[in-house]
């Protein structure tokens, strides 16, 4: 995909975290399970997939991402105390090598998301799979920004189709029946203007309409 990176931003700038919509002149949107299922094609009922993981395995994993490995690790869970993250993290080296400083990083998002955003009932574990999260929905469409950015821009393809690549341009041109519907969209160009972000923020301030 080629990811449209003014349509991104301006859609993140309606954003609102306190509500999980975008604001838009007409009202509040956002993107519903059913647009995960009909735009990726991935199931949303069912038996969860579940791995386990041996002792070794979130020890190579806690290595890998972390540099170090906690004497506690509790091996067959990949859980770790926060307490520990602040001790071993707590001062960046002078002159870090950027992989110790991208080490030093995922340890301080680990601790936020298990000591302030998403704790646990002891409030002092978190489980390594926040890190794999953290290290696996990267983009480097924006720096800061993580997530599923091929979703929200198909959706926003599919919902405010006056901004999207004519089908001319897609792979499936011939395929308004594509399933899942995002395949349209794989090797679409998005469009070239002069400033994009300054048009896109233009259409959403006036937009009125949505599919």
């Amino acid at each position: 995909m080629n990811p449209d990176a003014s349509l991104i931003i301006a859609l993140v700038e309606r954003w609102r975290p306190e509500t999980s919509t975008f604001h838009l002149p007409f009202g509040e949107i956002t993107i519903t399970l059913e647009d995960v299922v009909t735009l990726s094609g991935l199931a949303i009922d069912g038996d969860a997939v579940v791995v386990d993981m041996s002792d070794e395995e979130w020890s190579a994993i806690c290595l890998r991402l972390l540099g170090r490995v906690p004497a506690d690790l509790s091996g067959g869970v990949g859980v770790v105390r926060i307490v520990w993250l602040r001790d071993e993290f707590s001062h960046l080296p002078e002159n870090a090598s950027q992989e110790v400083i991208e080490q030093f990083a995922r340890a301080y998002a680990l601790s936020l998301m298990g000591g302030v955003l998403f704790p646990d009932r002891s409030g002092s574990m978190v489980h390594l799979q926040s890190t794999l999260h953290i290290s696996h929905t990267g983009t480097s469409l924006v720096g800061d920004l993580g997530g599923w950015v091929a979703l929200l821009q198909f959706w926003a393809w599919e919902r405010f189709p006056h901004l999207a690549p004519r089908h001319s341009e897609t792979r499936a041109q011939n395929s308004e029946d594509a399933s899942p519907r995002g395949l349209r969209w794989l090797s679409a160009n998005s469009r070239q203007y002069g400033d994009q972000l300054f048009q896109y923020k233009l259409w959403f301030d006036a937009m009125d309409t949505v599919v």
